[in-house]
């Protein structure tokens, strides 16, 4: 009977944060001399451009 090697890698940890820990890292940042923005309700990243979609022909 022969025995095969595993050749897989093994799994990552799992990526899980505590609101502990992300205070944590919230009070390092702020010590740093970071500072936290306050965005309004509403309000995103996105900056409004024209469409870019591509028109292939006209029927």
């Amino acid at each position: 009977m022969r025995i095969k090697a595993s050749h897989s890698k093994p799994k990552p940890a799992p990526a899980v944060e505590t609101s502990d820990s992300i205070n944590a890292q919230i009070a390092a940042f702020l010590k740093s001399g970071g500072e936290i923005q306050q965005i309004e309700k509403g309000v995103s990243g996105q900056t409004f451009a024209p469409s870019r979609q591509i028109t292939l022909g006209k029927k």
